[in-house]
């Protein structure tokens, strides 16, 4: 007797490098959501490049208010030795925009790696455990997360720091008051995860077979809790920027002699504007509006991505996958008849030798 066969096309492994996280969701992508994620990522790769090589970028120092000519002068015109001009303190604007990157990203990636181990954790022990513990965390977060982020900032600014410091200590200070704004994000989202995923079967296995809590909760739970934490983080990053703008322009920011930052560069160039020297708040202004734009692109492209829902479906083409052709005929594959597979589509339907037959009739 004949046996069914199939023979059935195996499309070649995909090359490692389109494998990596940020290239995947690259080729995944497509038209115009393509097109922002794509813009999104230049934008934010040239702002961490600007900030890693501002050394040799800036001109001049942050806080340089003289060279071998002597001093530049304040609200000199975009041109010469200053291509973007000077602010009214003296300083040059182009190095303070390059030099303003580095303390923008080291703020934000301090602020959300704490939040994301803070806010993890707790959000893990709460969703795990429940109970007394679970009720506490939850009206504690819920509070925190009923004030204005831009406000409780500020009060956090000053308890730390008494509203301006050092480099080190004003990064710290912007970083941690930051960090309260953005735990309880984390907290309700691995919070909600975790009350789901321990109910998994997996997790009751484990637990009837003796694991103890701590490798349930780190080898299970947390490891399937955590998969949109690269979606949360891009976009906290633009909240944290954002942040550390409001707080350097109202005046609670970092000393202008430790660093740069975008946000003081503002408050001092808010008299400037009536007096039509547009040049030393447009290019501040300017910065963080494309970092922001360039990481909520990200941000916003990966979720879409991520969501079945509104991920762009790729139209039939050449890169529709290969359909396996499955045997039916006994000896073979779809090969019969004189017109192959396609003659067997095509071809009219035989005639019925038994056209008198009751069909409910048995055989």
């Amino acid at each position: 007797m004949a046996t069914l066969t199939s023979d059935t096309t195996h499309s070649p492994k995909a090359p490692l490098w389109t494998r990596l996280p940020i290239v995947h969701q690259v080729r995944q992508s497509v038209g115009l959501q393509r097109g922002m994620l794509v813009a999104g990522l230049i934008i934010t790769g040239i702002f961490i490049l600007t900030a890693i090589f501002a050394p040799l970028l800036a001109p001049y120092g942050f806080s340089q208010l003289r060279d071998e000519n002597g001093t530049f002068g304040a609200q000199l015109e975009p041109g010469g030795n200053h291509l973007l001009g000077t602010t009214v303190g003296g300083y040059d604007v182009l190095s303070r925009v390059i030099w303003g990157s580095q303390t923008a990203i080291a703020v934000m990636v301090v602020a959300v790696v704490l939040s994301i181990f803070a806010g993890v954790a707790l959000g893990l022990v709460s969703g795990y455990f429940g109970g007394w513990l679970d009720r506490v965390l939850v009206v504690v977060c819920d509070a925190v997360y009923a004030f204005p982020a831009l406000l409780l900032a500020i009060v956090m600014g000053i308890v730390i720091s008494g509203g301006r410091s050092d480099l080190i200590g004003g990064i710290l200070a912007a970083a941690i008051s930051i960090t309260v704004v953005f735990i309880p994000q984390y907290f309700r989202v691995i919070r909600a995860e975790t009350v789901r995923i321990k109910a998994e079967a997996y997790v009751e296995s484990a637990r009837v077979l003796g694991a103890s809590s701590g490798r349930i909760m780190f080898r299970h739970v947390l490891r399937n809790a955590t998969r949109t934490l690269p979606l949360i983080f891009t976009l906290n990053a633009s909240e944290a920027l954002l942040t550390l703008a409001g707080l350097g322009f109202i005046g609670f920011g970092i000393e202008p002699s430790s660093a740069a930052e975008w946000g003081y560069d503002l408050n001092k160039s808010l008299s400037d504007v009536t007096s039509g020297i547009w040049w030393s708040s447009l290019f501040p202004g300017l910065a963080i509006v494309l970092v922001v734009l360039g990481i909520t692109l990200v941000g916003e492209s990966l979720n879409d991505l991520a969501d079945p829902r509104l991920r762009s479906r790729r139209a039939p083409g050449k890169n529709a996958g290969v359909v396996a052709a499955t045997s039916v005929v006994a000896g073979g594959t779809l090969t019969a008849g004189p017109g192959g597979v396609d003659g067997l589509e095509t071809s009219p339907p035989l005639p019925d030798v038994h056209p008198n037959d009751d069909p409910f009739e048995a055989k």
